[in-house]
């Protein structure tokens, strides 16, 4: 009996102890003994779908419409950085003036996270991005820079340097005495830039003379017109200023359509046409400026960076406020290292 009353005493403490276990959910030890096929087990709580999977990082991108080339290539460097992050739900607008682009932010903002924006000029897109900004979306700036420092993080190619390299290789190449034409583009900081920093050059030389200076708006079409007007009141040019590769080109054929020979003509933005043309050492284009459409790519990845998983504020402690991308002077002995045969632009 007492055998008996020791091995039920030894039962009950063990079943209370398993009791126990099981209360803890320690399936794992119970398994061990042999019981665990006997205990019920509380089903696990079922995951919610925000912890099943995390909402998607929203970002904006907002960029002119692909109106020359250099904004074609901004275009498909947008696309094509998009795509190394499907796991971030874009947005990618194009615009052809600041007033639709306004709409697109507007619109937009109130549905992301961030937003990257290249503006069509720099004076009207400044309030609405200053707004955005307010409401706590990340901001990240390219090219084309705010009148205000109001974005997180502004990308920008060197517009002083730009302007700066070019007229030193134009008044190297006229022997500090010549006629120029210059081509401006749209009012933004990145022509007025560019546009300053070449006129202190020129102004510094006595031999050169300003013959000509009028907006073409980096277009083409627009630099056509503008160069052959200028052409008539002046047709006595030596070398053309047009600060873009587009407007370059418009130039060209205001030369050939009046039948002028023996004028030059420095762009800029490293359009493949031009840059193989310097290559092949094309007395039109002695050379060229470097400034590359991926720089949009550039500001999408930083944006990318930042939202990614969370902690904006931390992560922002380690970004530039300010990125200045350098640009290089393309001549013949150097061309080949900036032609990409295979690029949109």
């Amino acid at each position: 009996m007492k055998a008996m009353n020791l091995t039920t005493n030894l039962t009950t403490k063990l079943t209370t102890k398993l009791t126990s276990a099981l209360s803890l959910g320690l399936v794992a030890s119970l398994s061990l003994l042999g019981l665990a096929a006997s205990a019920p087990v509380a089903p696990l709580a079922p995951t919610t779908a925000s912890e099943a999977q995390p909402a998607k990082v929203r970002i904006g991108v907002s960029i002119p419409a692909a109106d020359h080339g250099w904004t074609a290539g901004v275009v498909w460097w947008a696309k094509e950085c998009a795509k190394l992050h499907p796991n971030i739900e874009w947005t990618i607008e194009t615009a052809s003036t600041p007033e639709e682009q306004i709409t697109d932010i507007e619109t937009m903002a109130p549905k992301i996270d961030g937003l990257v924006v290249l503006a069509t000029e720099s004076a009207p897109l400044t309030p609405v991005a200053k707004e955005v900004h307010e409401r706590g979306v990340l901001l990240v700036n390219v090219d084309r820079g705010f009148l205000e420092p109001v974005a997180d993080i502004f990308i920008e190619g060197d517009n002083k340097a730009f302007g700066r390299k070019s007229a030193e290789f134009m008044v190297q190449k006229l022997g500090g005495m010549g006629n120029i034409i210059i081509l401006e583009g749209i009012p933004c900081t990145v022509n007025t830039d560019r546009v300053n920093a070449a006129m202190e050059i020129f102004k510094a030389e006595p031999g050169i003379k300003i013959v000509g200076q009028q907006a073409a708006n980096w277009n083409r079409q627009k630099a056509l017109e503008v160069t052959e007007t200028l052409l008539t009141k002046a047709p006595n040019v030596t070398a053309i200023w047009a600060s873009d590769d587009d407007m370059a080109l418009g130039a060209e054929q205001a030369l050939a359509e009046k039948g002028i020979e023996g004028v030059w003509i420095l762009g800029g933005a490293g359009m493949k046409d031009i840059i193989k043309r310097v290559m092949d050492k094309d007395p039109m284009y002695p050379a060229d400026i470097t400034y590359p459409p991926s720089m949009i790519a550039t500001g999408m990845e930083m944006a990318a960076a930042v939202l990614r998983d969370g902690n904006k504020a931390a992560k922002l402690q380690y970004m530039p406020r300010h990125l200045m991308i350098d640009v290089d002077l393309v001549t013949p002995e150097n061309a080949k290292q900036f032609y990409f045969p295979k690029s949109v632009y």
